[in-house]
């Protein structure tokens, strides 16, 4: 029999929902704690042995800042790919604590995909990348309204040319000119 104690993790920007599934035992313990190194740290120092642990967590936006945090505990992480978690059909509620709880128990089981966790490095890269193509975007966006503004309005960008009744009074040296010419 496994001796593994493996927990689900449903992280989010606030709050963390955390299952337990113990050895041998069908029911989770479940509880919600703060997204904070020191209270994640609380939570995995009730357990002696690390190397008996196995924890899971669905990757999302809130980065991989827990996989480094518990991997530099000594205990193995996983990070689970989303898209390819097993679901049930007809099952719509989903909540947090439900979430944890099937990540600890599919965790159990051998059925989740994991993925690859990228270094900082990586991750920095990658961030960059995304903003790049934000902001090209916005750009197109941006010069696509403005042609469009443009082409509605029959509005010009530059400004008509100046009649010759107001030359005169705007550039007194041209009108000199102009006159002797």
């Amino acid at each position: 029999m496994n001796e593994c104690t493996h927990i689900g993790l449903d992280v989010h920007k606030d709050t963390i929902a955390v299952a337990v599934l113990r050895p041998g035992i069908t029911d989770c313990d479940e509880r919600v704690i703060p997204n904070t190194p020191e209270a994640v740290r609380r939570l995995l120092s009730r357990y002696p042995d690390p190397s008996q642990l196995s924890i899971c967590y669905e990757a999302g936006p809130t980065g991989y800042d827990t996989h480094r945090l518990i991997t530099s505990l000594g205990i193995a992480c996983d990070v689970i790919a989303p898209s390819l978690i097993p679901k049930r059909s007809g099952v719509r509620v989903k909540t947090d604590r439900i979430d944890a709880r099937n990540l600890a128990r599919l965790h159990r089981a051998g059925e989740l995909t994991s993925v690859r966790v990228p270094t900082p490095a990586e991750e920095a890269v990658r961030d960059l990348v995304r903003a790049r193509e934000e902001i090209k975007n916005d750009r197109r966006i941006a010069r696509q309204r403005i042609m469009c503004s443009k082409a509605i309005s029959q509005v010009h960008l530059l400004p008509p040319p100046c009649p010759q009744a107001l030359l005169p009074r705007l550039c007194p040296e041209s009108s000199v000119s102009s006159v002797a010419a």
